[in-house]
């Protein structure tokens, strides 16, 4: 599905001829998929976060669902996840092999690592976060794109790789902290 859809959307990429008129911005259909893919990601990410500090998914009590009903939530989740992923790849690379490529590995990473990962991220809540802030990063850089304002990729790139540098050092801080305490 994930394929599929990143073909489909490379394809209305590739349509850079504008079709309407905002003001004095000239939008082609790429320009439109790139600005409601980045506005998702801001709103997706946004409420995410708003979530997390909220404490809202604590407070989602239980509810009994059909069969039925649970295979169509996994269906629209797996779209959902889906959009969020192949808007990701459209907003970091510009080549369709690159972002197949992408999309492939990150599910063969995700069946694999999904578990460990899963639990990671329950015990940091901090990384979670900070994947949430990649999204709007990325939400960010696909509306400028729409609105003719490039973001280079190599600034993206770095702002994720020195955030996930510095929360590599908080965490490995916290651990030896947590390692002189118990000598202690």
């Amino acid at each position: 599905m994930r394929i599929a859809m990143l073909s489909d959307i490379s394809f209305i990429l590739s349509l850079s001829e504008p079709v309407i008129t905002v003001f004095d911005l000239a939008l082609s259909w790429r320009d439109i998929v790139l600005g409601v893919g980045g506005f998702f990601l801001l709103t997706k990410g946004t409420r995410e976060i708003h979530a997390e500090v909220e404490g809202f998914h604590e407070r989602l009590g239980t509810a009994k669902a059909s069969y039925a009903g649970v295979i169509m939530q996994i269906v629209v989740l797996d779209f959902v996840f889906s959009i969020d992923s192949v808007i990701t790849a459209v907003g970091v690379a510009e080549h369709l092999v690159i972002m197949v490529a992408a999309v492939i590995i990150s599910i063969a990473i995700m069946m694999i690592a999904a578990t460990p990962v899963a639990n990671f991220v329950n015990r940091h809540p901090t990384v979670k976060m900070l994947s949430l802030s990649f999204l709007l990063l990325i939400g960010v850089a696909l509306v400028a794109d729409a609105a003719h304002f490039h973001i280079p990729r190599e600034y993206i790139y770095f702002a994720i790789a020195f955030s996930g540098l510095v929360e590599t050092l908080n965490h490995l801080a916290t651990r030896r902290r947590a390692t002189r305490r118990k000598k202690t």
